[in-house]
């Protein structure tokens, strides 16, 4: 059937239909970043008087039979404007942005937003429209204008590219040769001397978008977006819902809205990429109102070590016993959670309101308590959503502290719309979220703080099934960089079974991390990750007792985050403060690297007793190898430490 389109991308003068040369531009408060729209709605970038991207953006809308293409005018004359957010649970509790804004009128009730922050630029469509609008398709054609490198994370389901679950390496390539897929976001292009890291904020009721190379004669990524579901079907092992049959557009709402942040992140230094905060800046500010109810903290997790207890005189797996172990371990080391992941209820029957008979909930629920462990249930986001009142109502009352929630696999609009509804209901009844299986973070956690972690990242569970070619820790220095631009991560580290390079093995029972011992515990300063578990067994952790003190010492929140040191996809160290104390970890990728550490961000005149612990002597041959060392440390001195192959460090300074 023909469509009628409302097309957002060309002009037609109002009275003469003659083409306007008129050029609209925006500078960041510093200057350094300029923006310039065209009526053809082209919008160039340029970063210290130099272009890095120009993208050809529109919407294409289906309405009424009528069809006007045109850019009206200016609504305003940009000035600066400076923001101070509050940001719970976040990198940094508090933070100001600034930024200038033009914002333009065009034909149909349609409007676009431009704003030029110093870290980055950004734009969006919205609508003043009272009745139905259905977007047919969006346009953002990324265009560089040389053959750039790329750091591109392709879909991983080539029948299907838009049902998966956003894990996957980077692709380090040139623009001209990367693959022929999609690629979802974040991703990083190099270009003009400037790493420009695509991401979009504010995503709501709205599909998420992927890249795509556009042509092999081109240095362009094209947009792509999941189309609106028709039809949707289960997979019988789990009762999650797929999409089955799609619709011809991408999205559909009633009335004046806005759509999302198409972000553009600007960084002259790698350093500067993992605590860009933009995508945070630009979402919706909180809709939940007193957030004094949500407690971050680390998590005891049963699945990555396949409940694979030891030494205990009952046979551990899915059961009262084997939980009640875990409670325990957490209880003994200060641990605030411990998590249910699947199996407590029939997965394959989606009966999520009815434990099995090996699971005595309420008494887990109760001893946890007495122990001061609160419990968090895993369930698969359609099954929760399908008995979303009467789960949240049943198990708060039974007094679970918040859900796991996996499977999502998609981020058309209806899977948006859903992961929001969850967070708003979970909130209603004072339960915390994590979110598995899922898009990277557009900013929902500040919309909803509840949402207290996301999954989207290559992580721990992939050692489970990775084969030795894998190479991992240089994933590890690289997704800071990138997928961590867009927030939190749940990557779920702690191994304490650790393998080198060369005697690395895959084993799914009893799994090994790639990388040294000191790799995983610097995890938990590196990750942005309120919510973090610890993913291997309490037994294997009883016989690393100082393992875990280092572990559980590292705060959850922290009041500001620094890069120090890096260079994506080498290494990286990363320095928190909470209060008055810095924390700081290191990681490289397989190659050995020495690093001299200023601690010049210690504050003047005051004094620190440090616990360094760093790579043993023989890590390269054994990778659990390692050694704690205590100092008393001033902002004047500097640390020479090597890390070995896959290795890293942590050093915890606190004030005396």
């Amino acid at each position: 059937m023909k469509r009628q389109l409302l097309a957002l991308t060309a002009f037609m003068c109002i009275g003469g239909g003659q083409i306007s040369a008129k050029d609209y531009t925006v500078a960041s408060p510093n200057g350094q970043n300029v923006v310039t729209v065209n009526d053809g709605l082209t919008i160039r970038v340029s970063h210290a008087g130099q272009e890095i991207v120009s993208v050809n953006a529109g919407l294409l809308s289906q309405r009424d039979g009528s069809s006007v293409t045109s850019l009206i005018s200016q609504k305003n004359r940009p000035s600066v404007i400076s923001e101070h957010i509050v940001a719970p649970f976040y990198r940094q509790k508090e933070f100001t942005v600034a930024y200038s804004q033009l914002d333009l009128k065009l034909s149909g009730g349609f409007g676009l937003q431009v704003r030029a922050y110093d870290e980055g630029v950004a734009y969006r469509f919205y609508t003043t429209n009272k009745r139905e609008t259905i977007i047919t398709d969006e346009t953002a054609d990324f265009c560089f204008p040389e053959d750039s490198k790329a750091w591109l994370a392709y879909s991983t389901n080539d029948e299907k590219p838009f049902a998966m679950a956003f894990q996957n390496y980077y692709d380090e390539t040139l623009l001209s040769e990367a693959k022929d897929k999609y690629a979802f976001l974040p991703a990083t292009i190099e270009s003009g001397g400037v790493k420009v890291t695509i991401l979009e904020s504010d995503l709501r009721a709205y599909p998420g978008m992927f890249l795509v190379k556009k042509d092999s004669s081109s240095f362009t990524l094209h947009s792509s977006f999941p189309r609106y579901p028709k039809k949707m079907g289960y997979y019988p092992w789990r009762g999650m819902s797929y999409v089955e049959e799609t619709e011809d557009y991408i999205a559909k709402s009633t009335g004046a809205r806005t759509y999302p942040w198409r972000v553009m992140a600007i960084t002259e230094q790698d350093t500067e990429m993992p605590v860009n905060n933009l995508v945070y800046a630009l979402a919706t500010p909180n809709l939940i109102g007193a957030t004094d109810w949500i407690c971050p903290g680390k998590v005891a997790w049963d699945w990555w070590n396949d409940w694979n207890l030891k030494g205990v005189d009952f046979k551990a797996g899915i059961n009262t016993p084997t939980y009640q172990y875990y409670i325990d371990f957490a209880a003994k080391n200060g641990i605030p959670y411990v998590v249910l992941d699947e199996g407590w209820y029939d997965s394959s029957k989606g009966d999520i309101m009815h434990p099995i008979e090996d699971i005595d909930l309420q008494g887990l629920i109760d001893y946890g308590r007495q122990k001061g462990v609160g419990i968090v249930l895993w369930t698969v986001f359609n099954v929760l959503d399908e008995h979303l009142q009467e789960a949240c109502e049943q198990y708060k009352a039974m007094g679970i502290k918040g859900w796991k929630i996996d499977f999502m696999d998609r981020n058309d609009q209806t899977a948006v719309q859903m992961a929001e509804r969850l967070a708003k209901t979970c909130a209603q009844y004072h339960l915390f979220v994590d979110y598995h299986g899922f898009y990277a973070p557009t900013g929902m956690s500040r919309t909803y703080p509840n949402i207290l972690n996301y999954e989207g990242v290559f992580g721990m569970e992939e050692a489970r099934w990775a084969k030795k070619e894998t190479d991992m820790p240089k994933y590890d220095v690289t997704f800071p960089f990138i997928r961590g631009m867009a927030g939190q991560v749940d990557f779920t580290p702690g191994a304490m079974r650790n393998g080198t390079k060369e005697n690395w093995v895959e084993c799914y029972q009893n799994p090994v991390s790639m990388g040294t011992r000191c790799h995983q515990l610097a995890c938990y300063i590196i990750h942005d990750s309120p919510f973090t578990m610890l993913c291997d067994a309490p037994t294997n952790y009883e016989r690393e007792q100082p393992c875990v003190d280092i572990i559980t010492a590292i705060p959850d929140t922290f009041d500001e985050t620094k890069i120090l040191l890096g260079k994506i996809g080498l290494y990286i160290v990363t320095a928190r403060r909470n209060g008055s104390d810095w924390y700081i970890g290191g990681q490289t990728n397989w190659d050995e690297r020495d690093v001299e550490l200023s601690l010049d961000i210690l504050r003047p005149g005051e004094t620190y007793q440090a616990t360094i612990v760093t790579d043993g002597i023989n890590a390269n041959h054994n990778a659990e190898d390692y050694r704690i060392d205590h100092q008393t440390l001033t902002r004047n001195d500097k640390l020479n430490l090597k890390m070995a192959s896959g290795g890293g460090f942590v050093i915890k300074l606190i004030k005396e």
